[in-house]
């Protein structure tokens, strides 16, 4: 005689079992809940490294972010952008970017510009290291957007200073 087992299952067990492999989530799965995300960086500006406000090349070092929404506006006013250090940008002015749309952060100084797809950091410094980095992407709320480390001779196989994500 075959004994036969069977499995009853109760809706708090099957609640119990979804929290938990909802918790086994890795926590950069979060990147992608926003339609704002990271689509490249350029981490190393070509030439010497100088951050001198007048004739550096802070300005040549960027990070591209883009809207992968094919209806939504996003306006970026509120979003955060920092590194592993801690450097933080924040973005205080409405920009507006259509579905499809991308600006480049720049360092260094200059005038933001929704037509040229540009904000500047106002900040002659580097933000990216030219080894390895961070990336963090944050909502206004505060909540992570994208994430992304990176270390040169993993992420940057053609050595030339920038690497995509996103595509």
């Amino acid at each position: 005689m075959r004994i036969r087992r069977t499995l009853t299952v109760t809706a708090t067990t099957a609640a119990v079992a979804a929290l938990a492999f909802t918790g086994a989530v890795p926590a950069q799965a979060a990147e992608y809940s926003s339609v704002l995300k990271i689509k490249g960086v350029r981490y190393d500006a070509p030439g010497r490294d100088s951050n001198k406000c007048s004739g550096g090349n802070t300005r040549n070092e960027y990070l591209t972010i883009k809207n992968y929404s094919k209806k939504t506006k996003v306006n970026l006013k509120g979003y955060k952008v920092r590194d592993r250090a801690g450097n933080t940008f924040v973005f205080r002015s409405n920009h507006i970017l259509e579905p499809g749309d991308y600006v480049h952060l720049r360092g260094g100084r200059g005038t933001d510009s929704d037509g040229g797809n540009v904000v500047y950091r106002q900040n002659c410094n580097f933000i990216w290291n030219n080894d390895k980095d961070t990336i963090y992407l944050y909502l206004p709320t505060g909540k992570p957007a994208d994430i992304h480390a990176y270390t040169k001779k993993a992420n940057d196989r053609d050595g030339n200073g920038y690497i995509t994500y996103h595509g």
